[in-house]
């Protein structure tokens, strides 16, 4: 694996292997990378999660490479933790004019390849979106599901003062807790919570 920072020449193919946890095996990605013809020293690798922003094998060749170089990786995943991230690392690559090209993904993508990989690339991109729009129409439908069911999404609306205050004076009167929920609509769970708290009244009366 690469060890210094020395880029001799320009148009180097660089690659990159990453696993998400120290228990798989990056050997089918470095085998691939080789077979592409890409020398040990100029393959970057991190067997880090791809959730963690911690990956010192990608960031040391983000930094080694140079404009006319090209990553190659097994697959576009292995460059971000989702598409998006990939999407926007491969675009800020195309910035700096470095390349990525992937060896197994079911449309390998080579974005130096003006032709069907360019097209292939466009379409993940659209993907993306398409999916980033079924995500939120699909949590709408939940929502609108639940509380056409008398089910609320999210937090709990608090209830009102009045309700609270009529808890309280039940319970001053010797309520049990099953009547006060029965009477106020305010859950066993809920009450146990307000009851325990003293009212305004009773602070400024100095009762603790």
């Amino acid at each position: 694996m690469r060890t210094d920072n020395s880029h001799p020449v320009s148009g180097l193919t660089l690659g990159y292997a990453r696993v998400s946890t120290i228990k798989q095996s990056l050997e089918r990605q470095l085998d691939a990378l080789e077979a592409a013809g890409i020398p040990d020293d100029r393959i970057h690798v991190d067997k880090k999660s791809g959730t963690s922003v911690d990956r010192p094998g990608l960031t040391a060749l983000l930094a080694y490479a140079r404009p006319g170089d090209t990553i190659v990786v097994h697959t576009l995943d292995r460059l971000g933790r989702n598409l998006r991230e990939v999407l926007n690392l491969v675009h800020d690559l195309n910035e700096k004019q470095i390349g990525v090209r992937s060896l197994a993904d079911p449309l390998p993508i080579n974005t130096a390849d003006e032709g069907m990989a360019r097209i292939a690339f466009l379409l993940l991109a659209l993907f993306a979106e398409m999916e980033r729009t079924f995500t939120a129409e699909r949590a709408a439908h939940a929502r609108a599901v639940a509380e056409a069911a008398g089910r609320r999404i999210g937090r709990p609306v608090a209830h009102p003062a009045e309700k609270i205050e009529y808890a309280k004076l039940l319970k001053q009167q010797g309520g049990s807790l099953g009547e006060i929920a029965e009477k106020t609509g305010i859950p066993k769970t809920s009450l146990h919570r307000y009851l325990a708290t003293p009212s305004a009244d009773d602070a400024s009366n100095g009762t603790r």
